[in-house]
């Protein structure tokens, strides 16, 4: 059985190697220095072993959903900080953190003499915190908050070498469109709030992920919570959001693949 304090130490390993690349290794040590790099490489090793741990638990059926800490209220909208993994969401943390491992052993190598490898580790780091904790959010607005950190988080990294103009225009594109996407996004989790008071009723939280697909099955079924009109306009708020995003992507990999050639030129 996985205890909550593995589940948060995924999170906390990769937001701690930020944070010590970003405010001890940057501003104490050679910004060139290895030690942000193989800090980070041993925090995601480690984090990666958890995850794995975490996968076979969830495999095996053992219940990973741990209780929220209540973080404010808003009339009858309670809104809670909260882990929820379960086994889609436990391969996804051995997807993140493994893919994240082989880049930063990979970086190591490619980034070294980088000026600002320490800072690269530090973005590196912040990324990949973001996107585990978008994917154990277990409520919608925890899931927004780190949806927009990820989204921060790529637009440094796309920028990295902002001194060259190709790297800072395409920067800004991939910033702007997804905010375009995330207004969608929002106007949800704003719609959810109206609808707070008739999800309170059903004894249940509207922001909470598994109340919205409990409500969603109730919709199915015939025993409407809130209504399909309402789950219809929720669901392409979501939606728009993503689909957004993920045109933003196409646009940055064509730029990434520019970029690569640019770093040849310059190795």
């Amino acid at each position: 059985m996985v205890s909550e304090a593995v589940i948060w130490s995924i999170f906390l390993l990769p937001l701690g190697s930020f944070m010590f690349a970003a405010l001890v290794v940057r501003p104490l040590f050679n910004r060139y220095s290895l030690i942000s790099g193989l800090a980070t490489i041993g925090a995601l090793g480690t984090a990666l072993g958890l995850s794995i741990w975490t996968l076979r638990s969830a495999i095996l059926g053992h219940h990973l959903e741990f209780e929220p800490l209540k973080w404010l209220e808003v009339g009858d909208a309670t809104i809670e900080i909260g882990l929820l993994v379960d086994p889609l969401t436990a391969l996804m943390l051995v997807v993140v953190t493994g893919v994240s491992l082989l880049v930063q052993i990979y970086s190591l190598g490619y980034m070294k003499g980088d000026p600002s490898f320490s800072r690269y580790y530090a973005y590196m780091s912040l990324f990949t915190a973001a996107m585990l904790g978008l994917v154990m959010s277990s409520n919608i607005i925890q899931l927004y908050m780190f949806w927009e950190l990820v989204g921060v988080s790529s637009y440094l990294l796309i920028g990295f070498w902002h001194e060259r103009p190709s790297a800072a225009a395409a920067a800004k594109k991939a910033f702007i469109i997804t905010r375009i996407g995330d207004v969608g996004f929002l106007i949800a989790i704003l719609y959810l709030f109206t609808q707070a008071e008739t999800f309170s009723a059903a004894g249940l939280n509207a922001f909470h992920i598994p109340d919205i697909w409990m409500a969603a099955q109730a919709e199915a079924a015939a025993g409407a919570i809130i209504g399909g009109t309402a789950l219809t306009w929720l669901a392409l708020g979501i939606f728009a959001g993503a689909a957004v995003n993920r045109v933003s992507f196409h646009s940055i990999l064509g730029f990434l693949m520019l970029w690569k050639a640019q770093l040849r030129s310059v190795h």
